[in-house]
């Protein structure tokens, strides 16, 4: 069912002939993806139907009347207290990181320009390295610092569990941080006016975020060129972070694989960044 394979399981006990065949109750255990909502109630019910019809033969045979229908106990493996706040609040730290990180970041070189101080900077001996990372460095600490208040908002005012450790979820934090402001502060390299690198940003960053990272949308049930793009995009694997150190814990066969395409982002964003980065007005 994780490898989408099946839509559905159902689970038979090894005593079920005999239970039911004595007269007693059999239970049997039903489990549905419900990734996909619409396809998980046809599954649901198509089970409900084989079984009905299965009481009605079986009624028939005996020559009784048709008992009542099974009694439904569902169980929600994953958020169980169905708390659309509990689903929603890790996805939003992720829109605010976003913001913070690469939108603000992507303003900040092209504001320079706009306002005549790069060439400034430029006559100093200051290097393009020093230059990019005094950038970097305070819309890190208001990235993380407003990391750390929307989890205290989350878990003190809107009673999100975290069942994850505070160390794993800071680390992977600042890997989506870095990835982040990598790519804004490539936007802000490339564009050098505050309303371009501005429409950059929001197209290329906030939106694919909201969009594309699973937050609103699930992502296994997109088109698959629409899954591909996702790849790119940042917040994809830091959502699913968020949403796992949350709800279930330290998982890391989750973690870890996000993490690394963190990582790799990253890399790739700042390294783009500092190699268009030249100190030269042309």
């Amino acid at each position: 069912m994780t490898d989408r394979q099946v839509q559905g399981i159902v689970w038979l006990p090894d005593d079920f002939d005999r239970r039911a065949l004595s007269g007693g109750n059999s239970p049997i255990g039903v489990f549905v993806n419900g990734v996909d909502a619409n396809t998980a109630r046809i599954i649901e019910g198509y089970v409900q139907q084989v079984w009905a019809g299965w009481l009605v033969a079986r009624a028939a045979e005996a020559g009784r009347p048709t008992p009542l229908a099974i009694a439904l106990q569902p169980r929600v493996r994953f958020n169980p207290a169905v708390k659309s706040r509990d689903f929603l609040v890790p996805g939003l730290i992720a829109m605010i990181m976003t913001l913070s990180g690469a939108l603000l970041t992507a303003l900040v070189i092209a504001r320079e320009w706009e306002r005549g101080t790069m060439e400034a900077l430029m006559v100093t001996r200051v290097t393009i390295r020093e230059i990019l990372f005094a950038k970097l460095v305070p819309y890190f600490l208001l990235g993380m610092g407003g990391m750390a208040a929307s989890v205290a908002l989350g878990v003190f005012l809107f009673d999100v569990p975290l069942r994850g450790s505070l160390w794993a979820l800071t680390a992977t934090s600042s890997l989506f941080m870095l990835a982040a402001l990598g790519m804004g502060l490539l936007i802000s390299t490339v564009a050098r006016n505050q309303f371009v690198a501005a429409q950059i940003a929001i197209i290329a960053t906030f939106l694919p975020a909201f969009i594309l990272s699973g937050f609103v949308f699930d992502i296994n049930s997109m088109p698959w060129p629409v899954r591909i793009v996702t790849h790119v995009v940042a917040a994809r694997y830091f959502v699913a972070i968020l949403q796992s150190t949350f709800l279930a814990g330290d998982v890391w066969s989750v973690i870890l694989p996000n993490a690394a395409a963190l990582i790799a982002l990253a890399a790739i964003f700042l390294g783009a960044a500092r190699a268009l980065a030249r100190k030269r007005l042309d």
